[in-house]
């Protein structure tokens, strides 16, 4: 079969764990492409579906929520959004998101295509999470409605103690792209810095965790 993975920087995984070079390791029968943007709402999914169905796969991974949520809750996030996503007003209100996830997977079936839908973690702050469980609800809801099989991956890593913490800002946001160009990968260490679990920032997997939860996926796929 061929599986394309389409999301934001949890499935790009050029920041943190790679989750989807992991699962394509596990599945070396089937062919597994990579279709993850950094910084991807599902507006940005939505817009660039088309070449994704062109290159006729059997089925699609979608994974995304986490900027969505952080635009709605982090305002200081949404200058980035506007400019660089093209997000209108830099925010996806729970309307906008939970309409755009059920177009997004009712295209992906209407080319009869399987789907499967993952929901993102987060640990940054409490503010974040509650956030990221909000829009993950909005997302399992339009799963369901059209029958879709849901990995809930914020259910599996479920952090037990969501420390406060500063907004996110730019500031977090340039930091996450001069990182990922730079190639720097110091992700324990930072771990460990910032009181994390299984992230290194509150959003991005280390490569522990990305290996445990391609573990997860794998599973949950069945194929």
């Amino acid at each position: 079969m061929k599986i394309v993975f389409l999301g934001d920087s949890l499935t790009w995984g050029k920041y943190g764990g790679d989750v989807v070079a992991e699962v394509a390791q596990r599945l070396p029968q089937h062919t597994i492409i990579n279709a993850g943007i950094g910084g991807s709402t599902v507006l940005n999914l939505l817009n660039r579906l088309d070449p994704v169905l062109a290159d006729d796969p059997d089925g699609t991974f979608v994974m995304v929520g986490g900027n969505d949520a952080i635009s709605a809750s982090q305002p200081e996030t949404r200058r980035y959004y506007q400019q660089v996503q093209k997000v209108p007003g830099g925010i996806v209100t729970p309307g906008q998101f939970a309409q755009t996830y059920r177009d997004l997977l009712t295209r992906i079936q209407l080319a009869h295509v399987l789907a499967w839908v993952g929901l993102e973690p987060s640990e940054y702050n409490p503010e974040t999470f509650a956030a990221f469980q909000q829009y993950n609800a909005l997302a399992r809801e339009a799963a369901e409605s059209l029958n879709i099989p849901i990995f809930d991956l914020m259910a599996h890593f479920a952090p037990g103690n969501v420390q406060p913490r500063p907004p996110l800002t730019q500031v977090e946001i340039n930091l996450i792209g001069k990182r990922a160009s730079s190639g720097w990968s110091d992700y324990e260490a930072e771990r460990q810095r910032g009181g994390y679990t299984f992230t290194f920032d509150g959003l991005h997997l280390t490569p522990a965790a990305a290996a445990t939860a391609a573990e997860w996926i794998t599973t949950f796929l069945e194929l």
